[in-house]
């Protein structure tokens, strides 16, 4: 089944510790770890790789700390997804670098790269914000409806 990595996890508690503060506040990862109950070294890395790629802004110092840059309702769940894990490719034969073994003979070919692709576009069309407030009312691969 298709799971959420952990780091995904992490980055979604971050965000949304972070979007309850006042705006122009800053949060620090052992700030963010100790509210959420995660390990300080992973979430310090995953606030890291989310300042890399501009959805936070770091301040360092010993008042910094991390603040959120970008709209939420504007970053989508690929954005996020394809930041932390790289695309999302649900089976072996989708990746670039990977051979599959079975891919000459495999008859699932075609169907696999379709519910790929649906994943996709179900990722793109919601939005973090979306997910962090629950604003998803019924979700199929094919639409997401907001309220």
């Amino acid at each position: 089944m298709i799971k959420v990595q952990r780091k995904i996890e992490y980055a979604l508690m971050a965000l949304k510790v972070m979007s309850l503060k006042r705006p122009g506040e800053l949060t620090s990862a052992k700030e963010v770890a100790d509210s959420v109950h995660a390990p300080f070294d992973v979430m310090a890395r995953v606030l890291q790789l989310l300042a890399q790629k501009s959805i936070l802004r770091a301040e360092q110092g010993a008042q910094g700390g991390y603040q959120i840059t970008r709209d939420l309702s504007k970053v989508t769940m690929h954005d996020l997804v394809t930041l932390l894990q790289g695309p999302v490719e649900i089976a072996k034969c989708l990746q670039k670098n990977e051979a599959c073994e079975i891919q000459g003979s495999c008859n699932i070919m075609s169907p696999i790269q379709n519910l790929n692709q649906k994943l996709n576009e179900f990722y793109r069309a919601l939005s973090v914000q979306d997910v962090l407030f629950q604003r998803v009312e019924k979700t199929t691969l094919g639409a997401v409806t907001h309220v």
